[in-house]
């Protein structure tokens, strides 16, 4: 006979949070958002520190290169989905780790006697407007100048010419040390009124260069994820099939984080393939999932899983509870998670970051998946509304809508998350529709990160562990649940002062 668990599986909006008492040193502006991405032991800080508790899902219609970009630009992580090519997802990675975040690795570099026509090619598919010149056009050669796109017009030019007859000789360019700390390279920019400083090693080898046009984007993001060389940390999802010749492919081109993704992890294959990946490559975090219970999690913990990802069927656009009858309502999974977390940490002295994925239906319930214990979350639905998110915008009369498809639709097919035998989908578990589109993520990300601020200190809270560990919830019964809305007929269009 079945075991019938006797706890009622519970959603995100059967629970509100009780009001705390807030102090007077308790305000959004005093809150920090830092969490652990990755194990670490008790007094130890984890090897990768989120600046915001935000990743986005490992999904083709969420997680592409300008979203991971954007995403930490913000202080969060984007784990690039795994269902291309491995060669693609790593072109991908490095597209991201290339960004410009300070200290900037050129992109674009060209050789003296190559042809302006050449180099108006390279200056179009990188999209940027200043190269570099070294003796063997790449990014850390000799430098021998600077061109950009002022110093000749297409129009007003033979492009046949050679970039040596246009370029700013580096005799006439004002560099610096390659060890110049990013405050004194934008002293410099400031203080002699220059749009590019070359940071040189001894044998004037281009090292990085800094652009004035970057310090206030800079002071935008304040929080940014960056690694040790200041460029932006991304992630990347793997499989239980390939992962042996995709995680070094993925390693080689730089990410930062790795995490297993399938919609079942208590599973043998994926405990192989963590133990693999932690006895091959020990130093990147890479996390597993997705569970619903604490017998799950504590499964792969111990395989090594540097963080778990928690939730079945309960993504806007996942049907796995309809097909399968498998999933548990997110807000039981995640406090049943939360407290085999908390066990571990106590039977072993290492604390494994938990992360809530799906359920997450308003901006509200990423206080509440933190409240029971989330330490980070994981969202597609929310990312893929958003510019930056790889799917279509589409008009419609209602507005503009984005298209939206779950990797277990007949459109990703991607086989290699479910595991319902062989090389192909038998039967879906995701669906193809759309979302509304919520413009830039910038500034959508920042409302909902207000919110979360601000109901934080409703909470009396300033740090998301002390959230977590003084957090008040009560149920919601269906009545309460509607007397949470707004009962008045709303105005169409917003009122004005005599």
């Amino acid at each position: 006979m079945a075991q019938i668990i006797a706890e009622v599986s519970r959603t995100f909006n059967e629970f509100l949070l009780l009001p705390n008492r807030t102090r007077t040193d308790c305000s959004p502006a005093t809150v920090d958002l830092r969490t652990p991405l990755s194990r670490h032991r008790v007094g130890e800080r984890a090897a990768i520190e989120l600046h915001a508790p935000f990743t986005s899902a490992i999904m083709q219609a969420v997680s592409s290169p300008e979203l991971a970009i954007a995403l930490a630009r913000n202080g969060g992580l984007s784990f690039l989905h795994h269902n291309q090519p491995i060669e693609d997802q790593a072109a991908a990675v490095r597209q991201v780790k290339h960004f410009k975040a300070g200290f900037v690795t050129s992109d674009t570099n060209v050789r003296p006697e190559d042809t302006l026509g050449h180099l108006l090619g390279v200056m179009r598919r990188t999209g940027h407007s200043t190269a570099a010149v070294t003796h063997d056009g790449t990014a850390t050669g000799r430098l021998l100048g600077l061109v950009t796109s002022r110093d000749f017009h297409p129009q007003r030019h033979d492009l046949a010419g050679s970039v040596a007859g246009r370029m700013t000789p580096v005799a006439d360019l004002p560099h610096a040390p390659a060890d110049t700390t990013l405050s004194e390279a934008n002293a410099r920019l400031w203080d002699e009124r220059l749009d590019c400083l070359p940071l040189l090693d001894a044998r004037g080898h281009l090292q990085h260069l800094v652009f004035r046009s970057d310090y206030s984007d800079n002071k935008r993001f304040p929080h940014q994820l960056v690694d040790p060389a200041k460029r932006l940390r991304v992630g990347a999802g793997i499989n239980t099939h390939d992962y042996r010749e995709r995680v070094p492919a993925l390693l080689e081109a730089g990410v930062d984080a790795l995490c297993f993704d399938s919609s079942d992890g208590y599973s043998d294959w994926q405990a192989e393939a963590l133990a693999w990946v932690k006895e091959n490559h020990p130093d990147v975090p890479t996390g597993g999932g997705n569970v619903v219970d604490g017998e799950a999690f504590a499964f792969l913990a111990e395989a090594g899983a540097d963080f778990v990802k928690v939730g079945v069927g309960g993504g806007s656009i996942c049907i796995t509870r309809d097909q399968k009858g498998i999933g548990r309502g997110q807000a039981s999974a995640v406090l049943d998670v939360a407290a085999a977390r908390d066990a571990f940490l106590e039977r072993t002295g290492e604390y494994v970051p938990i992360c809530s994925d799906g359920g997450l239906v308003h901006d509200y319930h990423v206080a509440l998946a933190l409240a029971m214990g989330a330490d980070f979350v994981m969202m597609g639905r929310y990312f893929a509304r958003f510019d930056q998110a790889p799917g279509a915008k589409v008009p419609t009369r209602e507005g503009f809508v984005k298209e939206y498809w779950g990797e277990g639709s007949n459109r990703a097919r991607n086989w290699q998350r479910y595991g319902q035998g062989g090389q192909e989908m038998v039967f879906e578990e995701g669906v193809d529709g759309y979302v509304p589109y919520a413009g830039d993520l910038n500034e959508g990300l920042a409302v909902t990160t207000a919110k979360l601020r601000t109901t934080m200190v409703s909470c009396g809270s300033t740090t998301l562990p002390v959230f977590r560990s003084t957090a008040r919830l009560t149920l919601v019964s269906d009545q309460s649940f509607e007397e949470s809305h707004a009962n008045v007929i709303l105005r169409d269009t917003p009122a004005t002062l005599a």
